[in-house]
């Protein structure tokens, strides 16, 4: 029932600001946040790691077809429901010093994705997962379009485009599941595992479930909608991108593919790692040229899942535990590094670093928290990025050595990209754009300290997260022998 409530308390109360005008909208969004923020502290706080799914609830859905709304939380998941429900205050709190028109619709969207994204991540069921999942979205389709730049109308397109044709491809693959499994058939995940099909059948099953979560992580090359979508979306739906959605595609090869179709991801897992260290490089690469820091941070964010994809494909413990880990640590830190730049743009109107520099002299705050989420984001030991990229490059070490040497060169790659980014908006000459720049007020703060903390909370003390998943994954590796 806990597991519920999570789901219907975003989306009871998205239905509520539809009703509600002014200023109250603002805070019921986030009072709202906050109960669900606490509801996953006392499940995270009862949570056993040594047992499967807790919290479950299945009942009929559609019966005659045998799918069931079955939902449930384990180590897989933990991690995930956590960031959900972490980020999304941080987020609305983060948009408490601007307007935006419409509100109610505004900040419900926010909260409807909210209440997907947790489903995606508690689902037990196929096409309960494929519902969550193309739910969550339908809201960032409508906050992009609506609250975006200029160019927002045919980055949204081509958003839709991207993600309508990876959807299919996933529908199709689960559907074909679903008509294999035996009698009146099931779509429960567990009757998937179980299935016994043929090395050809599980190599199309392969391509078609990676091409639909690729596309939403997005792994190379099917990565073309993410930086304009990045840059042209408001920063709140930015971060609910980069923060939550794209884990949905690294969440799904773990809970998807490397179970269901085990002798397929032997055959093309090669491939599968090239594209995503691939991406690595290219991603790197392409962030090192960037003059704009949002398309610059949109760009790491592609190398970095890059990183995550290859580390479930290894196949390996430190690998798997290293992906759920990273995508705590990134959803954290990309978080910060995009609401640290809406508010650079926001005092100087840009975000163009040839106009930008001299910043610290006038906002010592704002470069400490600044300096704190880059340092996590390239990894510096002790902080939450360091734990999840050494396992991760572990995993990818024990699976093929070459690449995993192609693989470490984010180390370098990001060091070079964010280190040139501080250096550029925050050292050096006042320009223009600076000279009358101004240190955070209180509400920027209470959005960057509890960011701050998780940073080095993450990088001082890994186990406490690690053993939450460890028993999960080990058993999940077991399955697949």
């Amino acid at each position: 029932m806990l597991t519920l409530i999570l789901i219907l308390i975003p989306l009871v109360l998205a239905a509520v600001l539809l009703g509600l005008r002014g200023g109250a909208v603002k805070r019921v969004a986030l009072i709202a946040s906050l109960v669900e923020l606490a509801l996953a502290v006392y499940v995270l706080s009862i949570f056993k790691a040594d047992t499967s799914s807790q919290f479950s609830l299945s009942y009929d859905w559609i019966s005659s077809a045998g799918i069931r709304f079955a939902i449930g939380i384990d180590g897989i998941s933990v991690l995930l429901v956590l960031l959900s429900t972490l980020l999304v205050p941080l987020i609305i709190l983060s948009t408490f010093n601007h307007s935006y028109r419409n509100p109610s619709a505004f900040y419900a969207l926010i909260l409807m994705m909210q209440s997907a994204l947790v489903g995606v991540f508690v689902a037990k069921d196929a096409f309960l997962f494929y519902f969550f999942f193309e739910a969550a979205l339908i809201p960032i389709y409508f906050i992009a379009a609506s609250w975006g730049g200029e160019n927002r109308i045919p980055v949204t397109f081509k958003f839709f485009i991207y993600t309508i044709f990876g959807s299919l491809f996933m529908l199709l693959g689960l559907v074909y599941l679903y008509l294999q499994t035996p009698g009146s058939h099931s779509s429960l995940l567990s009757a998937f595992y179980e299935l016994k099909l043929s090395a050809a059948q599980q190599s199309v099953l392969f391509w078609a479930l990676f091409i639909g979560f690729a596309i939403k992580m997005p792994v190379f090359p099917f990565h073309t909608w993410q930086p304009d979508t990045y840059v042209e979306s408001p920063t709140p739906a930015t971060m609910l991108l980069a923060g939550i959605m794209l884990k949905m595609g690294t969440y799904g090869l773990i809970r998807i593919v490397l179970p269901i179709v085990p002798e397929g991801v032997q055959e093309w897992g090669l491939v599968a790692v090239i594209l995503s260290v691939t991406g690595i490089v290219y991603g790197s690469i392409i962030a090192i040229q960037q003059q704009d820091m949002k398309r610059l941070v949109a760009y790491s964010s592609f190398a970095h899942v890059g990183l995550m994809a290859a580390g479930i494909f290894s196949l390996t413990l430190d690998g798997l535990q290293g992906s759920l880990i990273q995508m705590l640590a990134h959803g954290i830190n990309v978080v910060g590094l995009f609401f640290i730049i809406e508010i650079i743009f926001s005092r100087t109107q840009s975000r163009d670093l040839s106009q930008l520099g001299g910043i610290t002299q006038n906002s010592p705050v704002l470069s400490v928290f600044f300096i704190i989420m880059v340092l996590g984001s390239v990894a510096l030991p002790l902080t939450n990025g360091f734990i999840g990229e050494f396992l991760l490059l572990k995993g990818v070490f024990t699976y093929n050595t070459w690449i995993g040497i192609v693989a470490g060169t984010t180390i370098i790659f990001g060091a070079v990209y964010m280190l040139r980014m501080v250096q550029k908006s925050m050292f050096g000459l006042q320009t223009t754009a600076t000279e009358q720049f101004t240190d955070l007020n209180l509400n920027e703060i209470l959005v960057l300290l509890p960011l701050a903390v998780f940073v080095f909370w993450i990088g001082l003390f890994p186990n406490a997260f690690l053993k939450l998943t460890e028993p999960a994954v080990a058993e999940l590796l077991r399955t697949l022998k």
